[in-house]
């Protein structure tokens, strides 16, 4: 066995070692506490926080099937189906799609087909929700990408060009490669072909969506570490077109030359962020708001979630937080869901947002292994 295969053949059976773990953890804290306090999640007036589902361990990136079904990948080995059969807002039925997997955080479906990112694959497992009890095998799309986990777990999505884009974080703190598929988003064709590279220098995009009008993409990246607990800001970034390079290692927030890799380069080579956001509060999953139910002043704007720093000497994040869009810019950043975070304690780590048929939005968190609805219904006057 080569060492990359063994290193995977281990990453596999410490995965799936967690997933059984986090999966009885799930079932003691239905059997014996009670289901994740959405009650604490503080939202502005007129907003509700419920909990669509409390038995999705690890549950991070978020996809919805054509027929209503919420697939959620994880960190841990196991990817998941979830389905509210009654439309009431809470899920009646999780399902397992699959385990021992290697990292798949990422989801997306595409005609009928879950698209499941791994490290170093993508596969797809076709007419999945006609057979949820019973998944079929899947097939493999893509293979061959880095075996490195540090930053390897991947968010994915079909672009409205029919693309799949996949990235491919740094395998580092900071560093650069020799391999110019780290520290990228790349695209390739439904069947797995290649096409191209959307943007480069990108150190860890683990959510990203498309502005509607625009087609154009935006995308969080994570900010480097041990820099100081305030240096460098995390970004949001938008590429209109393919190839564009974001500045990492050299440069940070727009405006932070790295101490190392910069080596005589200035940050006015590289495309800015659309805006800067909160140092290390791990902005992963985002999403454009599409949708009617919140108010007008909402609609166009993006949702964040906020992951939540971890080695900050006071926390950061834990959070979804807003981001204002206007004119194809971004004006304002801020916190719009606080509560997973009480002081220093942190009692869940929001990982993605996905926004359903009538507008409300749910937010996957990994931690306490729930999915959390956000509705609005106008205050009473």
């Amino acid at each position: 066995m080569t060492s990359q295969a063994s290193r995977r053949r281990c990453a596999r059976v410490i995965a799936l070692a967690l997933a059984t773990t986090a999966l009885a953890g799930c079932r003691a804290s239905a059997a014996g506490r009670p289901a994740p306090a959405a009650d604490r999640i503080h939202v502005p007036a007129g907003f509700h926080v419920s909990v669509f589902s409390s038995a999705v361990p690890g549950a991070r990136s978020l996809a919805r099937g054509a027929k209503g079904t919420i697939f959620v990948g994880t960190q841990q080995g196991a990817v998941y189906a979830v389905v509210d059969r009654d439309g009431d807002g809470v899920a009646d039925q999780v399902s397992t799609i699959a385990q021992g997997l290697d990292m798949p955080n990422g989801v997306a479906f595409r005609q009928g087909a879950l698209y499941v990112a791994e490290v170093s694959r993508v596969r797809r497992y076709d007419g999945i929700e006609d057979h949820l009890p019973s998944p079929p095998a899947p097939v493999t799309v893509i293979d061959g990408l880095p075996a490195e986990h540090h930053h390897g777990w991947k968010f994915i999505a079909f672009g409205p060009d029919g693309l799949l884009y996949v990235p491919v974080g740094a395998p580092c703190n900071v560093c650069e490669s020799e391999d110019p598929r780290f520290a990228s988003i790349l695209r390739f064709r439904p069947d797995g072909t290649p096409v191209d590279t959307m943007a480069r220098g990108v150190r860890n995009t683990v959510g990203f969506d498309w502005q509607p009008g625009t087609d154009v993409l935006w995308f969080t990246d994570n900010g480097r570490d041990l820099l100081g607990d305030d240096v460098p800001p995390d970004e949001l970034n938008r590429a209109e077109v393919p190839g564009r390079h974001y500045g990492f290692p050299a440069c940070h927030g727009g405006t932070i030359v790295d101490p190392v890799y910069a080596k005589g380069r200035d940050c006015r080579m590289f495309e800015a962020p659309a805006i800067t956001l909160g140092p290390h509060v791990a902005a992963i999953g985002m999403r454009f708001y599409r949708g009617t139910m919140f108010p007008p002043e909402y609609r166009g704007s993006i949702f964040i979630a906020e992951h939540g720093s971890w080695n900050r000497s006071h926390k950061i994040g834990y959070r979804v937080s807003l981001v204002t869009v206007k004119d194809g810019q971004a004006v304002s950043y801020r916190p719009f869901a606080e509560g997973w975070l009480q002081g220093e304690q942190a009692g869940g780590r929001p990982a993605d947002v996905l926004e359903l048929p009538d507008g409300s939005l749910l937010v996957s968190d990994d931690m306490s292994g729930a999915i959390d609805r956000i509705t609005y219904a106008p205050p009473a006057s």
